[in-house]
């Protein structure tokens, strides 16, 4: 009877600390991703940087070259079109709020910033996460459920190596293309949309967007599109090489990498921003 008593009256109580429980599970569970990726990350670091200094260590050229091809140039097209319909948008929703105030031209001044700060590399690296990520993820995982990965260390030869730096690399290396050529098809898109149906002049566009924007936004956009290349390439390889359970696992990496990259993206935009934001106050 007293035991019976003593589970009753201990229900409750676990009911109410079931919810708490979950969170600290997932919560850990999440570090212990988080960390995992940062293992893969210096690594792949120390792999780079023993090609660096020792010429012995060889990270294959021709397969760093055909993941930027895969990654990079097959995005080019894709990304254009997204940043240079995210510039017409941007223009056209800009100009009636500023020609209230008789500064229609001004538009030139917000989107050159807006745009090389933050949207071009932005837009690039989220469009690359849905081509490329999901792609690398998958292929990874692929290899896993294949059996590939145990093949290459049967043989003495280091996933990380052979298979995580040349992707990692070719994301990086492409992410900081695909924020300048981003920028340059919303700019373009701004100056096109400007010229055509707002009435202002080229001349006037092109002195208003040099006089607003330096070049450190420029080079704020290349740095953030490096970084975001660099999380889309090692998460990506992350939730790859952590697959379990068959093709299902594989979707699930996939999804996983997307919603991850994202989020990581947004994140690490938010503290360049911030970072940025608190220089400029200084």
């Amino acid at each position: 009877m007293t035991n019976h008593a003593d589970k009753q009256t201990a229900s409750p109580l676990a009911l109410l600390l079931a919810p708490f429980g979950y969170l600290g599970m997932r919560t850990l569970n999440i570090l212990e991703h988080i960390g995992t990726l940062i293992f893969l990350f210096w690594q792949a670091h120390t792999w780079v940087w023993r090609a660096l200094t020792n010429r012995k260590v060889r990270l294959g050229r021709a397969a760093i070259v055909t993941q930027i091809c895969r990654v990079g140039v097959q995005s080019i097209l894709i990304v254009s079109l997204v940043s240079f319909a995210v510039g017409l948008i941007l223009t056209l929703q800009l100009s009636p709020p500023l020609d209230e105030f008789g500064q229609k031209a001004l538009v030139a001044n917000i989107i050159s910033v807006a745009v090389l700060r933050e949207l071009g590399p932005l837009i690039g690296a989220i469009v690359l996460t849905g081509f490329a990520g999901a792609s690398i993820a998958a292929e990874i995982g692929t290899m896993v459920v294949s059996e590939e990965i145990e093949a290459l260390e049967a043989h003495a030869l280091n996933p990380v190596r052979f298979l995580v730096v040349p992707r990692i690399l070719a994301a990086t290396v492409s992410m900081t293309a695909l924020g300048v050529i981003s920028s340059t098809c919303a700019i373009a898109a701004a100056i096109l949309i400007s010229i055509t149906a707002l009435g202002i002049p080229f001349e006037t566009f092109w002195a208003n967007m040099t006089t607003q924007a330096k070049l450190v936004d420029f080079l704020t956009g290349v740095v953030k599109g490096g970084v975001f290349g660099l999380l889309i390439g090692v998460i990506a390889c992350g939730n790859g090489l952590k697959v379990s359970g068959g093709a299902a696992g594989v979707g699930q990496a996939t999804t996983n990498t997307v919603v991850e990259c994202i989020v990581a993206i947004v994140l690490a935009d938010l503290m360049f921003t911030a970072i940025f934001y608190a220089l400029e106050l200084f």
